[in-house]
């Protein structure tokens, strides 16, 4: 995690923020020296694997890091072509074009798949349902030899009381529901089946809400504080983790696979209440926060006891990440663009 360092008191731009976010630690260093072959990404187009990959290319400059999406944005292509990973156009969905990828017999032995359909699930459930488990079923045949880290969600759970340890790995994947919900259900099934009839080692990360400066919890509060818009209160609590610290456990997981392949939870280690949340920023902004409805008794919400026992705690803390997104958020710095609707309860997005 970030702990071996000291943490800068603001990101002057997005070269400062993704320098910083991608800088491996020692622990992960160290990990990825002990991994036999070179590493393919699956779906680093996204918000997060720009920076994953990038990570784990100056974690093992030796090794090949090999990024796949579509790039219809070209962009994050460039950017990372730029710091040394090698960028493949591919559409997951094409099993030939899936076969077609560098693979075991090109020393490539293990993979992180971050792919996914979330936002529109409700208006387009069949790409849904495809993205999120026939993709998975396809690349859990097509890459039966490597190890698979795959990127799942805290959404599989059932809601849990807000004053309680939150769910761990051994609470069974009910999610209360929705075709995104239940879709990444099918998408660790799949993973699964295909670990127990190939024998492919593998983890499930249980992420729940990584965050940098420019989307996240964090910044959605933050941006309607700073704003006086109206903040819903109906999911009244959230985990978060630092979007780096996050990046980190997920590569450090090809070091502690399982066969069959098996859940982890990632996230931060306490439960944040989002009225305490706007509550910090209306002090940082002199705004006092507009708050709407009445927090429910439950949320979801992850017991990481398990991803601290193997990774440690993670490296930034909430003070910090409020401090960085507050001052992110007033000097008027680039979003994303992409709300998380971390208010969601009823699995409609």
């Amino acid at each position: 995690m970030t702990a071996w360092r000291s943490l800068p008191a603001r990101f002057e731009d997005v070269e400062a923020l993704e320098d910083f976010m991608t800088a491996p630690s020692p622990a992960l260093v160290q990990d990825m020296a002990a991994l036999d072959g070179d590493l393919i990404v699956l779906g680093v187009g996204g918000k997060m694997g720009p920076t994953l990959a990038r990570m784990a290319k100056r974690a093992a400059p030796g090794k090949r890091v090999i990024g796949v999406a579509r790039f219809s944005d070209p962009r994050p292509r460039a950017m990372l072509e730029a710091h040394g990973v090698e960028c493949i156009a591919c559409d997951l969905t094409d099993r030939e074009a899936l076969a077609k990828l560098p693979n075991v017999a090109d020393g490539v032995k293990h993979c992180v798949f971050m792919a996914g359909h979330k936002f529109g699930a409700s208006d387009n459930p069949s790409l849904t349902w495809m993205m999120n488990v026939a993709v998975p079923g396809m690349v859990a045949e097509a890459f039966r030899e490597m190890s698979i880290v795959a990127f799942s969600t805290a959404c599989v759970y059932p809601f849990v009381p807000v004053d309680g340890p939150g769910a761990d790995e051994s609470v069974l994947a009910t999610p209360p529901s929705g075709d995104y919900a239940w879709s990444c259900v099918g998408r660790e099934k799949l993973f699964e089946y295909g670990s127990r009839r190939w024998g492919t080692p593998g983890r499930l990360v249980r992420l729940s809400y990584a965050i940098d400066m420019r989307y996240g919890v964090l910044f959605d509060v933050a941006s309607a504080v700073f704003a006086g818009q109206p903040l819903d209160l109906a999911m009244g609590h959230a985990d978060v983790i630092w979007q780096g610290d996050a990046n980190e456990q997920a590569l450090r997981c090809l070091r502690h696979c399982t066969t069959p392949t098996s859940p982890i939870n990632i996230t931060g280690p306490a439960h944040t209440s989002i009225r305490w949340l706007a509550g910090e920023f209306g002090r940082r902004f002199g705004r006092t926060p507009v708050l709407a409805g009445q927090e429910a008794p439950t949320a979801w919400l992850l017991d990481t006891g398990e991803s601290q026992r193997l990774f440690g705690p993670p490296g930034v803390p909430i003070a910090a990440m409020i401090d960085w997104v507050a001052d992110w958020v007033a000097r008027g710095g680039p979003s994303l663009g992409k709300p998380t609707h971390f208010q969601t309860r009823d699995g409609k997005y």
